[in-house]
C-alpha cells in the first residue's frame, strides 16, 4: 500500500498537534482524489468533494474513538459525499461546456492515463470507466483501489455499508460491466472502423451512455467484424495490480500550503489567517475538538510568517453534516453557556439574532401539554422557560444526564447513552438515576462523527443497558430504519437471535422536499418502521432541512405547514409513544428551523408546535 500516515499520526492529529494534522491531510489526499475521481469521472465537482470530504474529517476527528479505523472511516465519508453529489447533480443537471474550452485537466480518465502511463490493455480499462453506470463507478473507484492493494475488501464492505455476500456480488456485476465497456472502447477505437457500427452510432451525439454502451455492445455480440474484440480480455484484476494511486493534481495541491490552506479558504498569510479563522470555524463546524481546530489554524497561518489564535467560548452544538435527505447528526455536550446551531459544512452561518425583543403577536397561542411531544436541546438562554412554553413532556440532550440543561418540573428528562465510549458502568449507573423509566440507545452508529458503531459492537455493549431494567430504546439509525439488511434491520435480528431486549424504536428522518407532500413522506418512513419491526416507535429528531441544494431551509410557512400535519398524524397514531422536534431553540444558526428565541419568544414553528398535542 502507499506510504500513508501512521496510527500515532492519528492520534497525535487527533489531539491537535498541528504537524501530525498536516501529515494525515497530505498522507490521505492522493486517496480521497483518487475515490472520487474515479466515482465522478472527473467531472468539474471532484475538487469540491475531496476537499469536502477533508474539512469533514478535520471536523469530526475530535470524536473518531478508534484511530487504527482512520483509513475506514475516511473511506466511509469519501463514498458518502460522492453519493451525495449524485443525488445533487440527478436533481440539478449541468450543461456541458464545448470541448473545445473544456480544462483537460478535468477529465479523470485522461489524467489517470497520463499520470500513471496507462498503454494497452490498462488503458482500454481506464477509458472504460467512463461508459459504467453511476453506482458501478463508484464501486469501481473502491474495488480497483483493492486490486492495487490499497484498500481491503473489509473497508469496502464498511463503506459501501452492505454485507461483505452482497459486496461480492456488486463487485461481480460491475466486473461484468466493466468488462463490457472495455469491447464498447476496443470496437469504437478499431481501425478501420466498423461500417455496420457507423450505421448503428449515426445518431450517437459521443458522450458515454448506459444506453449507447448497451447497443453498441449488442452489436459487437452479433457483428463478425467486431465480435473479437471480446477476445484476449485479460482479468482486471491482474491489470490493476500494483498500480499507484493518481496524484493529485496541480489545481488542488497548489491550493494547499501546510496541506490545509486550500481546504479552509485561507491565504497562508498571517493577517488573512486571522481574518479567515471564523470562515475556517464555519466550514469546519465546532464539533472538531478544540485543539484539532487551532491546529488547523495555526498550520495554515506557519507559511505566512504569522499565527492565529481563535478561542471559542461556545459549547459543542449538534452538527448536521451536508448529505442526503434522512442524514442526520446530534451534539455533544458541553459544560459551558451559548451555543452555536448546527449549519452546514459548505455555507456561512446564519446571523446572531439582535437581543432587542420582538413584538409579541395579537393572538396568543395556548400551549397543548402532551407527554408524546418532546424537543431536542441545548443550552441557549431560557431553555427552562422555553420547555414550559411549549407544552413539552419530554425532552433529551443526546447525554447521559440534564446537569447542564436542567428542565422545569413536569417535563421529563429521557437521558441517552450516546457511543460505545458512553458505555461504562459510571455513565450508565448515571443515566439510570436520572432516568424516569427510559433509556435511549446509541445515536446514529451509521454514521462517521456520531455513534459510528458496527453491529457487533452495539449488540456487544447492549447487554449492559439491559441490565439497567429501564425501558430500552434501539439505536436511532440516520437513515434506513426500514430497510431490509441495513444498520437498524441487522442490529434487530442479532438482539432476537441473542435473546436481547428492544422495548422501542427510535429514529430520525430529514426531508428536503419543502412542499404539502413532505408531511405523508414523513409518515410514510415512520410507517414502514413500525410496520418492519411491530414495536413502538420514538421518531427522537425530524424536520426538514436540503443539505445539498438551496434554499437550505423552508419558509416559515413552510415550516408551519410540516408542523401541524406531522404532530396531528404522529399524535393520532396509538403505536408513536413520543416525538421530538430538532431543535427547541431558534438562536444563531438555528434560527431557520429552532423553535424559541429565549424564553417566551416563540418563532412561527414555535408557535405551531407550542399548539400541537
Amino acid at each position: 500500500m502507499a506510504d500513508q500516515p501512521d496510527i500515532a499520526t492519528v492520534i497525535a492529529a487527533r489531539a491537535g498537534d498541528p504537524a501530525a494534522v498536516d501529515r494525515l491531510v497530505a498522507g490521505y489526499l492522493p486517496l480521497v482524489y483518487t475515490i472520487v475521481g474515479r466515482a465522478l469521472e472527473g467531472h468539474a465537482d471532484v475538487d469540491d468533494v475531496v476537499q469536502e470530504v477533508m474539512l469533514r474529517v478535520l471536523r469530526n476527528l475530535g470524536d473518531l474513538r478508534e484511530p487504527e479505523s482512520f483509513r475506514s472511516w475516511l473511506v466511509a465519508i469519501t463514498v458518502r459525499q460522492v453519493r451525495e453529489r449524485f443525488r445533487f447533480r440527478r436533481g440539478a443537471p449541468e450543461a456541458l461546456l464545448h470541448e473545445d474550452v473544456r480544462d483537460p485537466g478535468a477529465d479523470f480518465t485522461d489524467l489517470a492515463i497520463t499520470r500513471l502511463e496507462l498503454s494497452g490493455q490498462r488503458r482500454e480499462t481506464a477509458e472504460a470507466t467512463r461508459w459504467l453506470d453511476e453506482e458501478n463507478r463508484e464501486l469501481l473507484s473502491l474495488w480497483w483501489l483493492e486490486a492495487s492493494g490499497e484498500l481491503t475488501r473489509d473497508e469496502i464492505v464498511e463503506a459501501t455499508e452492505v454485507t461483505r455476500q452482497h459486496a461480492a456480488v456488486r463487485i461481480q456485476r460491475m466486473k461484468g460491466q466493466l468488462e463490457t465497456a472495455r469491447v464498447v472502447v476496443r470496437a469504437l477505437a478499431a481501425q478501420p472502423t466498423c461500417p455496420d457500427l457507423r450505421l448503428v452510432t449515426v445518431h450517437w451525439d459521443g458522450p458515454p451512455s448506459a444506453l449507447w454502451r448497451k447497443r453498441i455492445a449488442r452489436h459487437t455480440r452479433d457483428c463478425a467484424y467486431c465480435s473479437p474484440a471480446w477476445l484476449n480480455l485479460v482479468a482486471a484484476e491482474r491489470l490493476l495490480a500494483g498500480m499507484a494511486l493518481v496524484p493529485i493534481p496541480a489545481s488542488l495541491a497548489g491550493s494547499l500550503p501546510g496541506s490545509l490552506a486550500g481546504l479552509t479558504g485561507l491565504t497562508g498569510h498571517a493577517a488573512a489567517a486571522k481574518a479567515g479563522g471564523a470562515q475556517l470555524a464555519t466550514k469546519i463546524g465546532f464539533g472538531v475538538s478544540q485543539k484539532v481546530l487551532t491546529a488547523a489554524l495555526a498550520t495554515t497561518a506557519v507559511a505566512g510568517a504569522g499565527t492565529a489564535v481563535v478561542v471559542y467560548h461556545q459549547a459543542a452544538p449538534p452538527q448536521r453534516p451536508t448529505a442526503a435527505v434522512v442524514v442526520t447528526s446530534a451534539p455533544v455536550p458541553s459544560p459551558t453557556t451559548v451555543s452555536a446551531a448546527p449549519t452546514p459544512a459548505t455555507t456561512s452561518p446564519s446571523p446572531a439574532p439582535a437581543k432587542t425583543r420582538t413584538k409579541k403577536p395579537a393572538v396568543v397561542i395556548t400551549a397543548k401539554a402532551s407527554k408524546k411531544k418532546g424537543v431536542g436541546v441545548w443550552k441557549f438562554t431560557g431553555l427552562k422557560a422555553a420547555l414550559g412554553d411549549v407544552g413539552a413532556g419530554w425532552y433529551y440532550n443526546w447525554a447521559s444526564n440534564n446537569d447542564d440543561v436542567p428542565g422545569p418540573s413536569g417535563v421529563e428528562f429521557v437521558p441517552m447513552i450516546r457511543a460505545k465510549g458512553d458505555a461504562t458502568d459510571a455513565t450508565i449507573a448515571k443515566a439510570k438515576k436520572e432516568s424516569g423509566g427510559e433509556l435511549l440507545g446509541f445515536n446514529e452508529p451509521d454514521m462517521a462523527g456520531q455513534a459510528d458503531m458496527s453491529v457487533e459492537d452495539a449488540l456487544a455493549a447492549w447487554p449492559k443497558l439491559q441490565a439497567t431494567g429501564l425501558r430500552l430504546g434501539s439505536p436511532s439509525v440516520a437513515y434506513g430504519g426500514d430497510t431490509a439488511g441495513g444498520w437498524l434491520d441487522r442490529f434487530m435480528s442479532g438482539a432476537k437471535d441473542k435473546g436481547y431486549r428492544v422495548d422501542f424504536i427510535t429514529l430520525h428522518w430529514y426531508g428536503s422536499d419543502f412542499s404539502a407532500a413532505a408531511v405523508g413522506q414523513f409518515l410514510g418512513y415512520v410507517d414502514a418502521v413500525h410496520k418492519r419491526y411491530n414495536k413502538p416507535i420514538w421518531v427522537t429528531e425530524f424536520g426538514l432541512m436540503n443539505f445539498s441544494g438551496s434554499p437550505k431551509y423552508p419558509s416559515a410557512s413552510q415550516l408551519v405547514t410540516f408542523i401541524k400535519g406531522t404532530t396531528s398524524g404522529l399524535q393520532s397514531r396509538s403505536y408513536v409513544e413520543r416525538y421530538a422536534w430538532f431543535g427547541l431553540p431558534a438562536v444563531g444558526d438555528s434560527v431557520d428551523f429552532g423553535l424559541y428565541k429565549d424564553g417566551d419568544s416563540p418563532t412561527a414553528a414555535g408557535e405551531a408546535y407550542k399548539a400541537a398535542g
